[in-house]
């Protein structure tokens, strides 16, 4: 019985084999030719952008394939394609078992049939499919060559950048034929196969350590199977790829949508790849018309217009990134890419190679009232806790080394509290902070209200309050779209509706989550107000709305960031310095004329016209906030507690850093501005700041550091810094952060903080 039902299982099979290679016929090709267009939408229902029309395609016999670009190609495939047959039934149940078993779709695919899918079928994952593809995949090799398949496989290989075929490929990431390409470029399309959305390093920067491992197991397959010396491997070097040049039908900002929304849809597994590369799709985008033109000219009128590339080399590094986001619905409704998609093709506002900087502070600020957070003394985080804001101050609590960050310009600010701190954005303050909050929670806030997890240098460690990971323009919208929204977060979309031959397409349910409590977001909105009505961000009072908002600055000001909301809509906006030909990052100084460019001057002046034109129209909201205990409620320092009193012989503050040396950033003219800095800085913050600020305390503080002391050194000090200070700078807060309009309330600040405790050039972004 077992014998006879062994028998009658096997004639099963070769039954069922038989009968499907009998009824099963190779097709006609599917015709590349008749490929749709994706059409893009407004929100409103108005066309955005067609992407091509046709597929980018240009067969090449192999002969005109380099030997070294066919073995690479197989190294990264199929290393046994010669000598296998044309299906491998091991690789495809292995594959079906471990998609079943959740680690990931596996194609389980040789060459062979790979191409049939590419030529005869489609995409769609069925098992329908796949029978065919196993049967066709057997008679095809039984009618042609090894070689013609290998043929017929690099011609409708898709490679990205719109490119079909291998001969494509090499004239989209190298400008060059086929048959020019060297080993390494070679090797480089090879592992665009497998995933050209996450492979191109030019399109994805961050991505290029995972393009590099891919190309290396290319190479090393290839020594591996006796295609390439090792001596030859040795030599070869990554071959970056030149940038991508978008088509003239994807010019401005079009191109910079249809490709962010493309990334959307894979990213989120919406929508395949290679599907979505046939076209034939009807997307409906988020992006409202009227926001989206009103940011264009935004960037146009304050920064676009002022670049003078003849007179200064360095405007032609000058790029802007912007995005902005419903905080409610998490809709993107406007984002700035570029100057456009057919010259710069990186878009700018997806990106995750540059800096946040400060930007990234509110976060710190938010954990510690999340988490209940104390000081090392077990003082209460609030917005009124005093901090030692000096410059290189060890942080305390913390077992992994020494780590003493200096204040930009090795600023002075001695006792500080917290909200004066952000608003100066003292790092010495901000680092201490996260290593008494705990670095780890400080970065699972910062994912919790939307930074992605994996966003390069996000480490838990001190210096995650400083801003050196590389989150993009549109990460850092999100996350301060959290915290407008009171904590309560829900993913970005960039997607309303899909369509394709009619149908719909299902998309995601965005859902929403508690990312922080209200208390810990408002709280956070609360600081952020004072920065934009007497901070850095100054700039941002044009929009005409009640505003909270950060500044930030990347190392060696190759970046400048200004994040900011209402309680309508979370916008960000990043000033960025790439070499045009190269691309390599560059700093920003001397662009559009200014000394240094500042989150508080260019970004923060786009983001308040930006925000005064798409909200017009619309009632002005105020601020709804429940905030932590204690909150509102100011704190006299312990003089126990203070930091030890400056030698009133250094260079610390006083009458000489506030006439002479504290240069612009610190409330002078370009911080305060001639107009009002010095009188208001002085008036309103002066009396303070001799009770508040200095280590031994008001009368004290103004004997050893200012002209007087206590109300006499805030209105004399203020005029000074507002009038004298200022010409000598140049940093955060000066022209480029506070601007000469707003001098009164940016005045404030520095006779809050500056006039005694003052650094060299005390710049705080």
């Amino acid at each position: 019985m077992v014998l006879a039902g062994f028998i009658f299982v096997v004639l099963l099979l070769a039954g069922g084999f038989t009968a499907g290679y009998l009824l099963i016929d190779i097709p006609p090709a599917n015709a590349l030719a008749t490929k749709q267009a994706n059409v893009y939408l407004y929100a409103d229902g108005s066309e955005l952008a067609r992407d091509s029309k046709g597929a980018n395609r240009e067969n090449v016999p192999l002969s005109k394939v380099p030997k070294h670009v066919q073995h690479a190609v197989l190294a990264a495939e199929d290393r046994d394609f010669y000598g296998e047959s044309a299906v491998d039934p091991k690789a495809m149940l292995r594959a079906a078992w471990n998609t079943v078993t959740g680690k990931g779709k596996q194609s389980g695919s040789t060459i062979t049939q790979q191409y049939v899918k590419n030529y005869y079928l489609g995409q769609e994952q069925t098992v329908t499919r796949k029978v065919k593809e196993f049967f066709i995949s057997i008679k095809l090799d039984r009618e042609v060559s090894k070689d013609d398949i290998l043929e017929g496989y690099l011609n409708t290989s898709y490679f990205g950048r719109n490119a079909y075929g291998v001969q494509a490929a090499a004239q989209a990431y190298y400008g060059k034929d086929v048959e020019d390409l060297s080993v390494a470029q070679g090797g480089y399309l090879a592992t665009l196969v497998n995933s050209p959305n996450a492979y191109d390093v030019a399109t994805h920067p961050e991505n290029k350590a995972a393009a590099q491992g891919r190309w290396s197991y290319v190479l090393n397959g290839m020594v591996k199977e006796g295609w390439l010396p090792a001596a030859d491997r040795k030599k070869q070097k990554f071959p970056m790829p030149d940038q991508a040049k978008g088509t003239q039908d994807l010019s401005g900002q079009r191109g910079y949508v249809v490709k962010a929304v493309e990334d959307y849809l894979i990213e989120n597994k919406i929508i395949e790849e290679d599907a979505l590369s046939k076209g034939g799709y009807r997307i409906t985008t988020t992006l409202q018309k009227p926001r989206q033109n009103a940011f264009v000219k935004a960037v146009d009128d304050q920064v676009m217009s002022k670049l003078d590339k003849k007179a200064r080399k360095i405007d032609r590094n000058v790029r802007v990134g912007g995005a902005s986001v419903d905080p409610k619905t998490g809709k993107v409704v406007a984002m700035y890419g570029g100057i456009d998609y057919t010259k710069q093709f990186v878009n700018n506002a997806t990106r995750r190679d540059y800096q946040v900087g400060s930007t990234f502070k509110p976060f710190v600020f938010t954990s510690a009232v999340q988490n209940g957070s104390t000081t090392q003394s077990g003082t209460p985080i609030t917005p009124n806790t005093i901090y030692d804001g000096n410059n290189r101050r060890p942080v305390q609590g913390w077992d992994g080394g020494q780590y003493a960050p200096a204040n930009e310009d090795d600023g002075q600010y001695g006792d500080i509290t917290v909200r004066e701190a952000t608003d100066k954005s003292v790092n010495s303050v901000y680092a201490q902070m996260a290593v008494d909050v705990g670095s780890d929670k400080v970065k699972d806030t910062a994912v919790a209200l939307g930074v992605p997890p994996k966003t390069p240098d996000l480490t838990a460690s001190p210096s995650i309050a400083l801003g050196p990971s590389t989150a993009s323009v549109l990460d850092m919208t999100e996350a301060y779209a959290t915290l407008a929204n009171h904590g309560q977060h829900g993913s970005y979309t960039l997607v309303e509706k899909i369509t394709k031959n009619g149908e719909d397409v299902a998309l995601p349910e965005r859902g929403e989550k508690t990312a922080v409590s209200r208390e810990a977001a408002d709280t956070t909105t609360s600081v952020l107000r004072s920065v934009v009505d007497s901070g850095t961000g100054t700039e941002a009072l044009a929009a005409g709305r009640p505003a909270a908002g950060k500044t930030g600055t990347a190392e060696e000001d190759k970046a400048a960031w200004f994040a900011g909301y209402t309680p309508d809509l979370a916008t960000v906006v990043s000033i960025m310095g790439a070499d045009p030909a190269t691309a390599k990052q560059t700093p920003l100084y001397g662009a559009l004329g200014e000394r240094r460019i500042n989150g508080g001057g260019y970004p923060a002046r786009i983001w308040a016209q930006f925000t005064k034109d798409a909200l017009e129209g619309k009632p002005v909201k105020e601020f709804d906030l429940e905030l932590e205990p204690g909150a509102d409620v100011p704190v006299q320092p312990d003089p126990s507690d203070s930091a030890e009193a400056p030698d009133p012989d250094e260079d610390t503050g006083g009458a000489t850093d506030g006439a002479t040396d504290g240069g612009a950033a610190d409330g002078g003219a370009a911080d305060g501005g001639a107009d009002q800095g010095g009188q208001n800085q002085g008036q309103n913050q002066g009396q303070n700041q001799g009770q508040n600020q200095g280590p031994t305390g008001g009368q004290d503080q103004g004997q050893t550091q200012g002209p007087t002391g206590g109300q006499d050194q805030g209105q004399t000090q203020g005029q000074d810094q507002g009038q004298t200070q200022g010409p000598t700078g140049g940093a955060d807060g000066g022209a480029d952060d506070g601007g000469a309009d707003q001098g009164g309330q940016q005045g404030a600040l520095a006779g809050l903080t500056q006039g005694t405790t003052t650094g060299p050039r005390g710049r705080g972004d």
